[in-house]
């Protein structure tokens, strides 16, 4: 079990419903004459989801480090630029405050936890984290296919421990639960 130092979940306007994990304002919805279909992987390679990831959360790192979230909203999708500047800069908030670098998103190489797949909303959808020490940076993304380019829609992210954790400490077997008659194990030599 991993321990979560901090949980942030930031901007995004996917309903509650659709992914739990995001915080929401608006929902896509496919429409009624259509049902919803299972998610399929998306056409995309390697080097452009890296470019994808680094940008976002180096466009997210810049708006914490100077308060102006007008260049994340401004490269984003339609639905996510119905958030002001001001309603990002309140979001990210305990972010600033907390002087979260995320910096090393630049050479780290992320791994993917959820490949890249399109949703039923016709939306790309990935997750994953930066194998940082001590603390791991974990994302997930969503991205709207705008005028033949994929813009950011909504994000989350969240800080989380990087090192092993030892399961709970387990009860010592009762006496009734042990062996008699010694370890079980004989001495070489020796026939049963």
């Amino acid at each position: 079990m991993i321990v979560k130092i901090k949980h942030i979940i930031l901007a995004a306007l996917v309903a509650a419903s659709f992914f739990p994990k995001m915080a929401s304002a608006q929902s896509p919805k496919p429409s009624p004459a259509r049902p919803a279909q299972a998610p399929k992987p998306a056409d995309i390679d390697k080097n452009g989801v890296l470019i994808l990831i680094r940008s976002t959360l180096l466009a997210l790192d810049q708006a914490n480090k100077t308060g102006n979230y007008t260049v994340l909203r401004d490269l984003s999708a339609p639905g996510f630029q119905t958030n002001t500047a001001a309603r990002l800069g309140e979001i990210f908030a305990s972010q600033r405050k907390d002087n979260l670098d995320l910096s090393g998103v630049a050479v780290l190489e992320p791994q993917l936890s959820m490949l890249p797949q399109i949703e039923s909303t016709g939306m790309m959808h990935m997750a994953g984290f930066f194998p940082s020490v001590p603390t791991q940076i974990r994302f997930e993304l969503l991205y709207a296919p705008v005028q033949g380019q994929w813009k950011l829609f909504g994000l989350s992210v969240s800080l989380g421990s990087s090192a092993p954790v030892a399961p709970s400490d387990a009860p010592a077997p009762s006496a009734a639960a042990q062996p008699k008659g010694g370890t079980g194990l004989r001495p070489s030599g020796q026939k049963p």
